[in-house]
C-alpha cells in the first residue's frame, strides 16, 4: 500500500481555520477528497493520512466524519486540548473511531515552545508514551532545542512533521542539521519528508535546493523511520501535488532502492501509525 502520510481537508465556512484568510487566496477555499483523488491516482498513491489543520475538537470530529465516507483516507491524526483536564477523556472518545490513529501537537503555534517542558505537558507526553500513542510534532527549526530537551525526559512515539521546517530558502543547515541528528538518535522518533517546498522560495525554487536537507534526514533517521507526505493543499502555495511527489523522488540519495521507496512511500507510515492493528 502506497501512502501519503500527511495531507489536509477543510471547509472554510466551518470557521476553525483562523490562519487561512482571504489574503491567502490559494488556500482560502474548500479542499476535499474530490479535489485530491485524481492526483493520488496520477502518483500511484492508494491511501492518505489526514492531519488536523485547526486546534479544535470540532475539526477532528469533522475529518473523522469525512473518513467514514472515504475509501482513500486510511487514518486521521487529530487534536486534543492538553490544557483541558479532560484531555484523556477527549482522546478516549476519539480512539473509539476505527480510523483515528494519533494526535498532533502544534508547537509551531505556541507563544513559547518551552511550554512542552512544563509539568502539565511532560505528564501528558508520559501518558502518550505509556499507551504508545503516535504523536505528530509540528515544530519549526528555531524551536528544536525544546524538542531535544523533551526527548531527553520522555520516550514518546513521535514523528517530526515537515523535517522541522528548516530555512531552505536561505540554504541554512545549522543548527538544524545538528539538532535533527540528536533527535534521530531516539529510536521511537520518525520524520516526515513533507512540507519542504513551502520553506523554499515559493516562486523560484529548484530541486537542488532540497538535496542537502533530504539526504541528511535519510542519513540520520535511516530508511525505516522516514515517510512521504505531500502537505496538500498547503503545498499549493509553491507547487502542485505532482511536483511535490516528484521532488521527493528526485532528491532521495542514489543508494535508495526500489524496496526502500516502498518503505518511504507506505510501509513506514503503516508501522508508525499501527495501521495493521
Amino acid at each position: 500500500m502506497r501512502i501519503d502520510a500527511h495531507q489536509h481537508y477543510w471547509k472554510i465556512n466551518r470557521g476553525d481555520y483562523g490562519w487561512i484568510t482571504p489574503d491567502i487566496p490559494t488556500l482560502y477555499r474548500d479542499f476535499l477528497e474530490e479535489d485530491l483523488i485524481k492526483h493520488l491516482r496520477n502518483s500511484g498513491i492508494d491511501k492518505t493520512i489526514v492531519v488536523q489543520a485547526a486546534p479544535t475538537i470540532e475539526e477532528t470530529e469533522y475529518i473523522l466524519k469525512l473518513s467514514d465516507h472515504s475509501e482513500s483516507i486510511v487514518g486521521v491524526v487529530g487534536w486534543i486540548d492538553i490544557d483541558d483536564p479532560s484531555y484523556k477523556e477527549q482522546l478516549e472518545t476519539f480512539q473509539k473511531h476505527s480510523k483515528f490513529v494519533g494526535i498532533r501537537i502544534m508547537i509551531q503555534d505556541m507563544p513559547d515552545e518551552n511550554i512542552i517542558l512544563t509539568e502539565k505537558y511532560l505528564n501528558a507526553f508520559s501518558y502518550f508514551a505509556e499507551i504508545d500513542l503516535p504523536v505528530d510534532l509540528l515544530v519549526t527549526s528555531n524551536q528544536l532545542d525544546a524538542v531535544c530537551e523533551l526527548l531527553k525526559r520522555v520516550k514518546v512515539r513521535g514523528v517530526i512533521d515537515h523535517i522541522a521546517k528548516p530555512e531552505i530558502e536561505n540554504g541554512r543547515l545549522e543548527p538544524w542539521k545538528t539538532q535533527m541528528t540528536e533527535i534521530a538518535s531516539y529510536e521511537t522518533i520518525y520524520c516526515k519528508l513533507s512540507g519542504m517546498v513551502t520553506e523554499a522560495n515559493h516562486d523560484n525554487w529548484d530541486t537542488k535546493d532540497f538535496i542537502s536537507y533530504v539526504h541528511h534526514i535519510v542519513n540520520v533517521f535511516g530508511i525505516n523511520r522516514i515517510m512521504y507526505g505531500s502537505d496538500w493543499p498547503v503545498c499549493l502555495l509553491a507547487a502542485n501535488y505532482d511536483q511535490v511527489y516528484r521532488l521527493l523522488d528526485d532528491t532521495l540519495p542514489d543508494h535508495v532502492s526500489k524496496a526502500d521507496k516502498e518503505l518511504i512511500f507506505g510501509q513506514n507510515a503503516i508501522d508508525f501509525y499501527k495501521l495493521n492493528q
